[in-house]
């Protein structure tokens, strides 16, 4: 049986969409200084291993960005032959030096073997960190793997509407865009496009 790995797994793309369109033609981070982080991780507490009272600090948020660049870089590879976002599409980081930052981190959060057996199952482990064993950035790296290597990985797409960046998992098979807006603004996009091509081929 796979270990399992602490955390939920849409933990990583919860942390890949802390960049995303600002709604005025740029880019946003969230994370962009320590209270951004602090804020971030108590919307997600329960999902992260000992974070009561979390506050971040420059090394903290440093290790967190350093993961987030290398996971998009390796959700860019993860929607191949599709274009990753555009939001970074420029700057991603060689695959091998996305997977061994993810590989480093991950190390960095110690745990151990839980056994359970339930009543007419075979007896089973799955692994859970130990208290206070690691950090944020581990705990973060190590959801980042179950996310990549689990079925959600599968479903995972780069929204191409006019000014969107954000990943998403597709839920239906004809879902093209990650929300309904998005879909909205890539219909007008197309119609718009439709009706300038006749005026550019046309002869003076």
């Amino acid at each position: 049986m796979q270990d399992a790995l602490p955390g939920d797994s849409r933990l990583a793309l919860d942390l890949a969409l802390t960049i995303r369109h600002d709604g005025h033609g740029g880019i946003a981070d969230d994370l962009t200084e320590p209270a951004g982080l602090t804020t971030w991780v108590r919307a997600h507490a329960d999902d992260l291993p000992a974070t009561p009272g979390y506050a971040a600090d420059a090394d903290g948020l440093a290790a967190v960005r350093d993961l987030r660049a290398a996971v998009r870089a390796l959700f860019a590879h993860a929607v191949r032959p599709a274009a990753p976002s555009p939001a970074d599409s420029a700057r991603l980081l060689p695959v091998p030096d996305a997977l061994d930052r993810v590989n480093a981190l991950a190390a960095r959060l110690p745990t151990v073997p839980v056994l359970h057996w339930t009543e007419g199952a075979e007896p089973g482990v799955h692994r859970r960190p130990v208290p206070d064993g690691g950090d944020l950035a581990a705990a973060l790296a190590q959801a980042a793997i179950a996310f990549l290597t689990g079925p959600d990985r599968q479903r995972l797409r780069a929204c191409h509407a006019p000014r969107c960046v954000r990943y998403f998992l597709k839920d239906h098979p004809r879902q093209e865009w990650c929300k309904p807006s998005c879909g909205n603004r890539a219909r007008v996009a197309r119609h718009h496009e439709r009706h300038r091509q006749p005026s550019r081929s046309a002869k003076p």
